[in-house]
């Protein structure tokens, strides 16, 4: 036997560059995925799973209106036909088709436990039913009139469409998220009515914008319903393919008792996991991240979401709720990537593209569809053409029927007779004698006469891209009459820019401290309890330091700016929330830590301020008896290494700032006791970095101590009195009419008489009835007590012990603390006294 032909092993094998051979393996293995497993075909909407559970159901009947059959018998039937890959990925790429949780539209019908939105999986699918929904059914429609077409199943044993007749533009409708080689796709879900309306509108007008396309579509229309924002991320995704928006749960808050609130979730959004979502919450509570909550409980049912997130007595709703938005899944964001295959590539595809698709397929089912049925009608036709030639010949048809030896023979000789062809002999062979009748004879007639109209209608319409156009429009008007439903999820009208840190700061009255060497912490007002007149007082903050005290005490609300005066004349801002919370008796936070000072700057006054308005003044008042004002609104837009406030002279310092309305009156205080009050007016607005002007003559040993702006008349029910207190502890009230109204820049008259017993003024403050003030010493002592428990005594009185003050200290700081209804007024009437 002669083996010199046979190849060697050597023979068989090919040299080949695997870089190369990596790469087109690669390349394939990609597009096999990309192509048949990832990615939704822009026609259809659909993957190729989906599409195959959707055709063997149609294959096995089951529609709409057919009884369930198990879903065991469809995946089996899926999986053994057209897709041989595991059932439970199968099975799970079914039930998602039948959630409404998931779809906006549900494809499938499903009978049984199909999961739900807390993330329960579905029951076996031996144990579900299913059949395909409505809507589902439509995107089979006329699947069998030659609409698509097949292609060999992966076995070659039979044939599958390789995409749908559908006459509704699932893919926007529905929507997709895949995940391919080098890609991915992330197409929300959307109003069926807009998405159809959008598509007789480009019907109607061709040229019509996206810009246009989207006062008809607005947004997504999610299953889950919730609250949509950033319409620009919209917007962008609409006309390039690429965009992202903000999806919010929808709330609403339920007062439980006087002083309590539950915040109720009745909608979530889309593709969050209700279960995982409140157990996230009940992380952030036990972990102490949020404070405010007392309780959650789920309260849904079959007929929607409801999660109680009851609050704390005293909460404020608005700040838990904003930290459940920015920490939770209450508010997440979706991505979209508007890609899909188009002719068997992938493509990113703006809005009008992706309807103009569907419509060009749409144009190709119903073009091939009348195709089809005027084939069919035409075979139709011609059979009744020749029922009527025999009809019209009956005698002899039925002569040559007799005379013939066989069915052969009278096939023959009637097409020779009548000139039929073989399809209408056999016709005229198999007719029964009952059409011979006069009823079947012209209902024969009539078939025949509407058979020819059906004609003369479908090659109209394949005649005419009109006529064609028209067709795909009323289809498209019967679907929107019979699907179309109401937008489920509310577009707000704002561009989502996240949340201000304030959003998640509660708004509250704090007591705000700073020591002189420059250390800042705030407090709740509630830890210093009321106290009685000449009480030694609550320790009240700790120095570190024999030469560190307290300088410095105000009250504000956390969502007041601070604007911090430093001895350079310049001005810094903080907002109260940002100053550290610490106990009562902690030092606090070095301001340069919280600040962008310079190597010598010290902040030697603080003022807080709600608002800015145009018509305040901020005056400013420096230890040799300068005063200068300007516009508060000067002071809106600190940078974070501050501005000029004010420019200062060699030797002299800030001393004290506060807001003045038109008509005030400034009232100025030294420590030797003397005082001027003159009218705001007397001081002309100046630039930020002017000087000022004389305030108050002084000796030379006195020294500015404290301003305060006075109202020209006192309103009823809200009469003050000036609260004068020594470094000895001494104080007294004395009524504003005692202040003559002076000249600017006097020597000013009498406030206190001051002796070694009582030492000098340290501080000056506006009290009214019900308030109480705060008296701290650089040993930082501190005691509250109500104003009004301090007599009122005359310009030239003492005044009476306020604090007992220990050996080697004095009073170095005093502050008013008025009612919650004031805090207003308070934050932005605050002084900061040294």
């Amino acid at each position: 036997m002669d083996n010199s032909t046979n190849n060697s092993p050597g023979d068989l094998i090919e040299n080949v560059n695997i870089e190369e051979e990596m790469q087109n393996a690669y390349l394939e293995y990609s597009m096999s995925v990309i192509v048949g497993r990832a990615l939704p075909d822009v026609r259809d909407g659909l993957k190729p799973v989906h599409r195959r559970i959707l055709y063997t159901m149609q294959e096995l009947g089951k529609t709409y209106d057919k009884p369930y059959v198990k879903s065991a018998r469809v995946v089996g039937d899926v999986m053994g036909k057209y897709h041989p890959h595991g059932d439970s990925a199968l099975y799970g790429a079914m039930v998602r088709m039948a959630q409404d949780f998931s779809q906006r539209y549900t494809l499938i019908d499903g009978q049984g436990n199909f999961g739900s939105i807390d993330g329960d999986s579905a029951a076996a699918m031996r144990y579900t039913e299913s059949r395909m929904s409505r809507l589902g059914g439509y995107l089979l429609l006329d699947i069998d009139k030659d609409t698509v077409d097949f292609g060999p199943n992966y076995d070659g044993t039979l044939t599958e469409p390789k995409v749908l007749p559908t006459r509704i533009p699932n893919l926007l409708i529905n929507g997709s998220s895949g995940i391919a080689v080098g890609m991915s796709t992330n197409i929300p879900p959307h109003n069926i009515g807009e998405v159809v309306r959008a598509c007789l509108e480009i019907v109607d007008n061709p040229d019509v914008s996206v810009d246009d396309l989207m006062k008809i579509v607005p947004g997504p229309d999610l299953p889950t319903a919730g609250i949509i924002s950033n319409i620009s991320g919209i917007r962008a995704a609409y006309r390039y393919g690429r965009g992202s928006f903000t999806m919010k749960g929808r709330t609403e808050i339920e007062q439980i008792t006087k002083e309590k609130e539950a915040i109720i979730v009745t909608e979530l959004p889309y593709q969050v996991n209700k279960s995982t979502w409140i157990e996230s919450i009940a992380n952030l509570v036990r972990d102490k991240e949020i404070t405010g909550i007392s309780d959650v409980r789920d309260e849904s049912n079959r007929e929607g979401i409801r999660v109680v997130i009851e609050l704390k007595r005293g909460e404020q709703s608005q700040v838990i709720l904003n930290t459940l938005y920015a920490r939770t899944q209450l508010q997440t964001s979706f991505g979209i990537i508007m890609l899909a295959i188009d002719n068997g590539r992938p493509k990113i595809f703006n809005l009008k593209e992706m309807l103009k698709a569907f419509l060009e397929h749409r144009k190709d089912v119903v073009t091939r569809r009348t195709s089809f049925e005027l084939n069919k009608a035409q075979a139709k036709e011609h059979i009744l053409n020749g029922l009527k030639i025999a009809i019209d010949n009956i005698d002899e048809v039925v002569e040559i029927i007799k005379k013939a030896a066989g069915p052969v023979e009278a096939k023959v000789k009637l097409g020779e007779k009548f000139s039929l062809s073989d399809k209408q002999s056999q016709a005229v062979l198999d007719m029964r004698l009952q059409k011979l009748t006069g009823l079947e004879t012209r209902k024969i007639m009539e078939d025949l006469e509407a058979i020819r109209m059906l004609i003369v209608e479908l090659k109209k319409i394949l005649a005419s891209d009109v006529a064609l156009m028209d067709v795909i429009k009323k289809e498209l008007t019967d679907d929107l009459a019979l699907f179309g439903d109401k937008r489920r999820s509310e577009i707000s009208s704002a561009d989502d820019k996240g949340f201000d840190v304030e959003d998640f700061v509660r708004d509250e009255q704090v007591v705000i401290t700073i020591t002189n060497t420059g250390y800042a912490k705030r407090n709740q007002v509630s830890e210093y309890r009321s106290q009685g007149r000449g009480g030694k007082g609550i320790k009240g903050a700790g120095t570190g330091s024999d030469e560190d005290f307290v300088k410095d005490i105000f009250v504000a609300s956390t969502l007041d700016s601070v604007l911090c005066f430093s001895n350079l004349g310049k001005v810094h801002v903080l907002k109260a929330h940002q100053i550290p919370e610490m106990n009562r008796t902690a030092r606090g936070r070095p301001l340069v830590q919280l600040l962008t000072l310079s190597k010598d700057e010290k902040i030697m006054s603080v003022l807080p301020v709600k608002e800015f308005r145009d018509e305040q003044h901020v005056v400013m008042a420096t230890a040799l008896g300068v005063v200068k004002k300007t516009a508060l609104s000067a002071f809106s837009a600190v940078r974070s290494s501050g501005i000029i406030a004010l420019t200062i002279d060699d030797g002299d310092s800030l001393i004290s700032v506060s807001i003045a309305n038109a008509d005030d009156r400034v009232f100025l205080a030294t420590k030797e006791g003397q005082s001027i009050t003159f009218v705001e007016s007397d001081i002309r607005p100046m630039g930020r970095s002017a000087r000022g002007v004389r305030g108050i003559n002084l000796s030379d040993a006195d020294r500015l101590i404290g301003m305060e702006i006075l109202a020209k008349d006192q309103e009823e029910g809200k009469a003050y009195t000036i609260l004068t207190i020594t470094s000895k502890g001494y104080g007294k009230r004395t009524g504003p009419e005692e202040y003559r109204v002076q000249g600017r820049a006097g020597s000013g008259i009498i406030n206190c008489k001051t002796s070694d017993k009582t030492g000098d003024v340290v501080g000056v403050i506006r009290v009214r009835q019900g308030d109480d003030i705060m008296v701290i010493t650089d040993g930082g002592q501190m005691i509250r007590t109500p104003a009004y428990s301090i007599s009122e005594f005359g310009r030239a009185a003492q005044g009476v012990r306020v604090i007992n003050v220990s050996d080697g200290e004095k009073v170095q700081a005093i502050a008013v603390v008025r009612d919650n209804d004031e805090a207003g007024e308070t934050a932005n009437d605050g002084t900061a006294q040294t």
